[in-house]
C-alpha cells in the first residue's frame, strides 16, 4: 500500500518562498516518475513539475525558474522549492507516484498514487 504525506504548505505574501515535502513509503530510488500538482476548485489538476527515476526533471511553463522538484532517495522524500511565489500559485498541493513507465509526464491520468494534498495561499 503506497502512502504519500505531503507537508510544508501555508500561507506567504507574494514574492514569498515555500518548501513542500512529501514523504513516501517506497522507494523513491527505483520509482520510475514522481511529481507535484495542484488543483483550485472548479478547475482541473495542473501538473506542476515531474522528476524521473534518473533525476531528470520537467516543469510547467508558468514555474520554470522559480520552482525546482528534487528527491532525497535516502529518506524516501519528494521536494519541491517554491520562490517568487504569485498569488496564482495558490492551489491545493499534491504529491503523486507512478512505479513504472516509459515516460514521466505532468499529466494527472498518467499517476497512480496521491497523497491528500497541502494548501499553499499567496496573498
Amino acid at each position: 500500500h503506497v502512502q504519500l504525506v505531503e507537508s510544508g504548505g501555508g500561507s506567504v505574501q507574494t514574492g514569498g518562498s515555500l518548501r513542500l515535502s512529501c514523504a513516501a513509503s517506497i522507494d523513491t530510488y527505483s520509482t520510475y516518475c514522481m511529481g507535484w500538482f495542484r488543483q483550485v476548485p472548479g478547475k482541473e489538476r495542473e501538473g506542476v513539475a515531474v522528476i524521473d527515476r534518473d533525476g531528470v526533471t520537467d516543469y510547467a511553463d508558468s514555474v520554470k525558474g522559480r520552482f525546482t522538484i528534487s528527491k532525497d532517495n535516502t529518506k524516501n522524500t519528494l521536494s519541491l522549492q517554491m520562490n517568487s511565489l504569485k498569488p496564482e500559485d495558490t492551489a491545493m498541493h499534491y504529491c503523486a507516484s507512478r512505479r513504472n513507465g516509459l515516460e514521466c509526464l505532468r499529466d494527472p491520468d498518467y499517476f497512480a498514487h496521491w497523497g491528500q494534498g497541502t494548501q499553499v495561499t499567496v496573498s
